[in-house]
């Protein structure tokens, strides 16, 4: 369908901010199998079980803007999940994988910050102040998320240097 105009877009892109939240749940979960350290298992269910909130702020946004979501694109998401697949069997090393893994998430969630960003400034321009509250509010969390993943990260590679040292 084409978007013809600015509400139009808005509304798009909303729906695509609905789809994604669904679907992340299960790319969260796919991650956190993925893994043998506890912590970044328990990490990655956590932003799973925290998709639900998401899901319904974005629902109570398109009633206040009084739309319906429209169908939305997963392209990006299913290739994002097929790369990551295919790059996960080829890497051998637990803690290698258990990086992989925190970084992977750490790129899909830098693709959110941007949806929700420019949905954000869209909510204000367009005068509907309390959906801004609402897409601020998952914007924040993303935001949590990648500072959490940061510092697992940063953990990540601690332990392993810590371990080679010690060796």
């Amino acid at each position: 369908m084409p978007v013809k105009t600015p509400r139009e877009l808005f509304v798009r892109m909303l729906s695509d901010a609905r789809y994604h939240a669904e679907r992340a749940t299960k790319v969260y979960e796919e991650l956190g199998k993925s893994v043998q350290d506890p912590a970044i298992q328990e990490a990655l269910q956590s932003r799973a079980f925290l998709q639900d909130q998401t899901i319904k702020s974005l629902d109570r946004c398109f009633v206040l803007i009084e739309e319906k979501p429209v169908t939305a694109n997963g392209r990006l998401q299913e290739a994002f999940l097929e790369d990551f697949r295919r790059e996960l069997a080829e890497i051998q090393a637990p803690a290698a994988k258990a990086l992989f893994v925190l970084i992977q998430a750490n790129h899909m969630m830098h693709l959110r910050l941007a949806e929700y960003i420019a949905l954000v400034a869209m909510a204000d321009v367009s005068g509907h102040l309390g959906v801004g509250v609402l897409l601020e509010s998952c914007l924040a969390d993303k935001l949590a998320f990648v500072e959490r993943t940061r510092r697992l990260i940063q953990r990540t590679i601690e332990s392993r240097h810590a371990v080679k040292l010690a060796a």
